[in-house]
């Protein structure tokens, strides 16, 4: 309009006419302006009623939504869950109507909690159950009427009935197999000598137990061997025979050979595989699992971990030569072909550890070959033994740390793991993901995370310990005369340190290790003196002794605030058996960020099992654990529930 006018205006300084021209000029912008005017303020009013009937229908269209929407709807407040609307098919739903609005939804709705929303998620993370309906919820924050200072919250969640659907799946999932492996551990033991009537008799016996325990499972069981049963059955009867811990072990131990031998069992379980043949292959590895704990157990294997049932039973030696013969002639071939050997014990290097590494370097040695033993020379806690190892010039260079380990290593390195079967307790976990061909020598009962995929494993839990192993490892890898007296002393002193004097875990096989490290010019008082204590590590040892007391069944607990080492630790636990009356003992310390426990048994009470449920792991008389982001007491709080799980489990006598 302005630039209109602009125009009028200049018509006033051109041609002959330019009076009458800008009059006119200026007549036709005024109508413009008042038709202008006029078109603008109609269309105004008829946007205004345009405006108006939407927002009416937007509103007719929101109330009807919300009394009608198909699925149940409900509103309620973030900060206190006070419902503030809710829809006829959420009244029906729930079946209150009086008292449902100011109130709590979850006072309808028991357990159901507003925490996924304030997440920022959208979706409940489970089906919501009211009455006899499942329902999936979803849901969003809308923010409303704030209060000065106050942020206030309102959360609408819409309610899917999926019952039909959950009852499909309850249903396949319930009926999923569950292959299951039963063996008969001692079963050459148990027929030894024994005449064919005897023999059927024990296998009928056995027959019946397992029979009669399946039978009301409507599940399959048959004699796959002599030793060896298949049991399937729908997985909805699994957690029957969890919550009897398998009764079964406790029913065939029941049995009474002629000889006054009791059969024990092991259960291997799979389930939740992908198809029949990998639950049958989860089965073979908790078998396979249970039998490398000592037997006498259950254990489940799913596509994600183990779980392990039993298990206290002390069983016998069942080691053969015949095995340490073929796995030192497959642990000569590895070593032959390998470009480089490493061998790497655990975490704070003890005694075992340092020894069994030292008599592998014995046979690569005899091979023609090098080793290098990888250790934390800062961490390790076999400073005396050490020192006399590297008197000998063929040990010069022989101890090196990870990291140079890692750039000497290729794709024919043989990387050999000693007394440890646990992936995160090897001294170096990025080495031993590193390397190709990987082998195991290791005396503790195999823990859930044990390592694999490997070239070799000698793992043995009814040997003494893993300088045993090696020990026999060499008796047919190398002449008596190799052996150097100061390697021999070193494994010596692994056994006589794992074994507390030949007073723990020993077996003929172990006296017969030690007899042959003797006649290799080991000396006994020079394993004396490795063993050995200074007075302030004595002194504080006591001390923490000092602050034991006794829980139950004879359990001693101490729980020193501070701890020099693991060391002291451990030797404080051991001292604690000597005490009259104390069956298992548990030091309980910090030390370097973490609060370590320290166990002991002498074999009535098995602490590895104790400690597997804290994270843990061992062997039934030795056992430690490290639990991190938690502080001493509520360590030793939660270790004192663990053993009254145990005690509850095995109904062992608080008396004893």
């Amino acid at each position: 309009m302005a630039a209109l006018i602009l125009f009028a205006v200049a018509t006033l300084f051109f041609g002959e006419y330019r009076m009458e021209l800008t009059l006119a000029e200026l007549a036709v912008i005024f109508l413009l302006l008042i038709y202008t005017r006029f078109t603008s303020r109609r269309r105004s009013r008829d946007m205004l009623r345009y405006i108006e009937s939407v927002t009416s229908n937007i509103d007719n269209a929101t109330k009807n939504t919300l009394q009608s929407f198909p699925f149940p709807m409900a509103t309620f407040t973030l900060d206190e869950n006070e419902i503030i609307y809710a829809n006829e098919q959420f009244l029906a739903i729930t079946g209150e109507r009086e008292r449902l609005f100011a109130i709590n939804i979850s006072s309808i709705v028991p357990g159901f909690s507003a925490r996924w929303l304030m997440e920022g998620k959208n979706e409940y993370p489970d089906l919501v159950t009211v009455g006899e309906r499942r329902f999936r919820v979803f849901g969003n924050l809308i923010r409303g009427t704030d209060a000065p200072g106050v942020r206030n919250y309102v959360a609408t969640t819409y309610w899917v009935d999926e019952s039909e659907y959950a009852k499909i799946r309850d249903e396949f999932m319930s009926t999923r197999p569950v292959f299951s492996i039963i063996a008969l551990d001692n079963y050459d033991e148990l027929t030894s000598g024994m005449s064919e009537k005897d023999k059927s008799l024990l296998v009928s016996a056995v027959d019946d137990k397992l029979t009669g325990w399946a039978r009301d499972r409507g599940g399959y069981i048959t004699r796959a061997d002599r030793d060896r049963y298949i049991f399937i059955f729908e997985e909805q009867y699994l957690q029957g025979y969890v919550d009897s811990k398998f009764s079964i072990l406790d029913s065939v131990r029941e049995l009474t050979t002629p000889k006054g031998m009791h059969p024990t069992i092991s259960i291997g379980v799979g389930l939740d595989g992908k198809n029949l043949e990998e639950t049958y292959q989860f089965a073979s590895l908790a078998l396979e699992m249970s039998l490398s704990r000592g037997g006498d157990q259950a254990v489940i294997k799913n596509r994600y971990n183990f779980e392990f049932y039993g298990g206290r039973t002390s069983q016998a030696e069942k080691r053969t030569k015949v095995k340490s013969r073929v796995m030192a002639s497959s642990l000569s071939e590895l070593m032959r072909s390998a470009s480089e050997i490493f061998i790497m014990g655990h975490k704070f290097a003890d005694m075992d550890s340092v020894g069994s590494a030292v008599g592998l370097c014995c046979a690569a040695r005899a091979l023609g070959k090098s080793a290098k033993i990888i250790i934390d020379m800062e961490t390790q806690v076999s400073q005396q033994l050490i020192d006399r190892v590297l008197t000998l010039p063929e040990y010069k260079e022989v101890f090196i740390d990870p990291q140079s380990a890692l750039l000497a290593m290729d794709g024919s390195t043989l990387l050999i793991i000693v007394d440890t079967n646990r992936p995160d307790q090897v001294e170096s976990k990025s080495l031993l993901e590193s390397c190709n061909r990987v082998a195991v020598i290791d005396h503790h009962r195999r823990a859930a995370d044990y390592i694999q995929n490997v070239a070799l494993s000698f793992h043995e839990p009814y040997a003494s310990s893993a300088s045993e192993l090696v020990t026999e490892l060499l008796q047919y890898m190398v002449e008596q005369s190799d052996i150097l007296r100061i390697e021999a002393e070193a494994l010596l002193a692994g056994i006589v340190l794992d074994t507390k004097n030949f007073t723990l875990r020993t077996g003929g096989r172990t006296f017969d290790a030690a007899a042959f490290l003797r006649r290799a010019g080991a000396d006994t008082s020079d394993v004396k003196h490795l063993l050995q204590s200074d007075l302030k590590s004595a002194l504080a040892k006591y001390s923490m002794v000092q602050k034991a007391r006794v829980y139950k069944a004879g359990i001693a607990i101490a729980a020193p605030e501070t701890a020099d080492n693991k060391v002291i630790a451990a030797q404080a636990a051991d001292e604690l058996l000597n005490i009259s009356g104390i069956q298992a003992s548990f030091v309980v310390f910090p030390f370097d960020g973490q609060i370590n426990i320290s166990a002991r048994s002498l074999g009535d009470i098995n602490v590895q099992v104790i400690l597997e449920r804290m994270g843990g792991g061992g062997n039934k008389s030795t056992a430690g654990a490290q639990i991190s982001g938690k502080a001493q007491r509520e360590v030793v709080e939660e270790l004192l529930k663990v053993i009254d799980k145990y005690l509850e489990d095995f109904s062992i006598n608080e008396e004893n």
